[in-house]
C-alpha cells in the first residue's frame, strides 16, 4: 500500500496539528463511521502560519485594495508556504467552492473507481423492490428496463396477467433538502430535492417537487404499456431485504470521473450532494455533516470556524476559509488520485463554468479550480499551473464590488510567484 504520511514526513511536508480540544465535542458525539478504504486518511502538508512572500503579499493586498474587509485570499506553493494571506482564517459563506470538500471526500473513500447503482429486486413472495443511490444519469431507458423485468417480459419470473406489486425505498421527505435551502432554491432545478431515486436528477426544467410520485406514475404507465397493472408503495431506505430475494437488474452510473465533473466542473448541486452522503456512508445530513468534519479534521486541516451544512454550498449557512481550501488541494495534490481531482476541475477559457473567465489572456488554460456564485459571494479556488510549479490559490469574497477583476489580478501575480524562490523566501 502506498503510504503518503511517510512519503511526507520524509520531504518534511507533514507538520502536527493538535485540534483535540476544540473538537472534543464533536469526538463525544461521534458514530462510528464507514470503514475506510485501504489508501486513507494520509495526512497533509499543513500551510505554514506566516506569509514568506513579502512581495506577492504586497501585490496581493493591492489587487483588493480598499474591500480587502469582504475578501479571503489564500496562496501557497507546493511544498506548503504560505506565500500570501489576506484573512485566510475568517470564515467565510463558499458558495459552490464547498463542492471541493464533497468531491474529495467522495473520491477519498469510494475510489475513482466507484459507480452508483440502482437496483431491482425480486422478493420471495414474487414482488419486486427497487433501491438507489441518487444515480444523476437515470433517466428513462433505465427505467423502462426495470418496468419491462418487474412485468416479466424482460426475463423474470413474473410472467403472465395480473398485478404487479412494486416497493421503492426511498428517503423521507424531510431530508430530501438541507434546511438551509430558500423555498425560492426549491424550486429551480439547481435546488431539487436530494433522493435516492431520482430520474433526471429531479428536475425537468424546474425540480420536481415529489420524486416518488413522479417515479410511481411513469412506472406505472411503463408496466401498463407491457400488459400489466402496478400497485407501486413507498417503503424506508434500508428496509432489509427477505431472505432469497434476486437480483434482476443494476443499472450503473456513469464513472466517477463523469460524477466527479458534474460537481467541480459543471458545478451540479444534486450530484455533490450526493457523493458527499455517499462518501461519508450516511444519507442522514447531521450525521453527513458531522463526518465531514470529522473527515477534516483526520486529514489535518485547519478547521476552526468551519460550518458544514449541505453538500453543494446552496446552503448560506456553511462557513470556510481560504486557508482550509487552499490546504485542501495541497492534500488532494499529495492523494494517489491526486490527477483524478485536478482532472475534475473547470480550466480556465476552456472547460466548465470557467470557460468564459481569461480566455485570450495568459490565464487561459494555465488555472484548474472550482467556482462559487451565489447572491452577494463569488469564489474561485484552484490550482495555477506556472513556470516555477504549481501554486494553490483560494479566493472567497462575500460583498465585492467587481470579484472577478480581483480574482484575475491575484491569478496573474500568482504566474510570477516564482520570484517568491529566486529571493530565497
Amino acid at each position: 500500500m502506498f503510504n503518503l504520511t511517510k512519503a511526507l514526513w520524509a520531504t518534511g511536508l507533514l507538520a502536527s496539528c493538535n485540534l483535540g480540544a476544540q473538537f472534543s465535542s464533536v469526538r463525544a458525539q461521534q458514530l462510528e463511521p464507514p470503514p475506510l478504504p485501504l489508501l486513507s486518511p494520509m495526512g497533509l502538508p499543513m500551510l505554514q502560519a506566516q506569509v514568506m512572500c513579502p512581495q506577492l503579499q504586497r501585490g496581493v493586498q493591492q489587487a483588493v485594495g480598499a474591500e480587502a474587509a469582504v475578501w479571503s485570499i489564500s496562496v501557497a506553493d507546493s511544498s506548503g508556504r504560505l506565500l500570501a494571506d489576506i484573512n485566510g482564517d475568517r470564515p467565510r459563506i463558499p458558495a459552490s467552492n464547498q463542492k471541493l470538500l464533497s468531491t474529495a471526500i467522495a473520491l477519498d473513500r469510494l475510489g475513482p473507481d466507484h459507480r452508483l447503482n440502482t437496483e431491482l429486486w425480486q422478493l420471495p413472495d414474487g414482488s419486486f423492490r427497487l433501491l438507489g443511490s441518487g444515480d444523476p444519469s437515470l433517466g428513462f431507458l433505465q427505467l423502462k428496463r426495470f418496468a419491462k423485468l418487474a412485468s416479466g417480459s424482460g426475463g423474470s419470473s413474473n410472467s403472465g396477467s395480473g398485478l404487479v406489486r412494486l416497493q421503492l425505498e426511498e428517503e423521507p421527505a424531510s431530508r430530501w433538502w438541507p434546511q438551509g435551502w430558500s423555498l425560492a432554491d426549491r424550486n429551480y432545478d439547481y435546488g431539487a430535492p436530494i433522493t435516492r431515486l431520482a430520474l433526471t436528477s429531479n428536475a425537468v426544467d424546474m425540480s420536481v417537487q415529489n420524486p416518488p410520485a413522479r417515479m410511481k406514475r411513469l412506472l406505472s404507465q411503463e408496466i401498463g404499456r407491457n400488459g400489466r397493472t402496478a400497485m407501486i408503495s413507498s417503503i424506508p431506505a434500508g428496509s432489509t431485504k427477505p431472505a432469497d430475494s434476486i437480483l434482476l437488474l443494476s443499472e450503473s452510473s456513469k464513472s466517477m470521473h463523469h460524477l466527479l465533473s458534474l460537481a467541480n466542473s459543471e458545478s451540479h448541486n444534486f450530484t455533490a450532494e450526493v457523493l458527499l452522503r455517499e462518501g461519508t456512508g450516511s444519507w442522514n445530513l447531521p450525521i453527513t455533516q458531522r463526518r465531514t468534519l470529522e473527515w477534516l479534521q483526520q486529514q489535518g486541516l485547519p478547521i476552526q470556524g468551519v460550518a458544514i451544512q449541505d453538500g453543494s454550498g446552496l446552503d448560506r449557512g456553511n462557513r470556510v476559509t481560504s486557508r482550509l481550501l487552499t490546504a485542501l488541494l495541497l492534500r488532494m495534490a499529495q492523494h494517489p488520485y491526486a490527477k483524478n481531482y485536478l482532472a475534475s476541475m473547470a480550466v480556465t477559457g476552456q472547460k466548465g463554468t470557467l470557460a468564459s473567465y481569461f480566455r485570450g489572456t495568459e490565464l487561459e488554460g494555465r488555472f484548474s479550480g472550482k467556482t462559487g456564485t451565489i447572491s452577494g459571494v463569488k469564489a474561485v479556488s484552484g490550482v495555477l499551473s506556472t513556470a516555477d510549479g504549481p501554486v494553490y490559490v483560494s479566493m472567497i469574497s462575500n460583498g465585492s464590488a467587481a470579484p472577478v477583476t480581483v480574482m484575475g489580478r491575484v491569478l496573474k501575480l500568482g504566474m510570477g510567484a516564482g520570484h517568491c524562490r529566486q529571493l530565497g523566501f
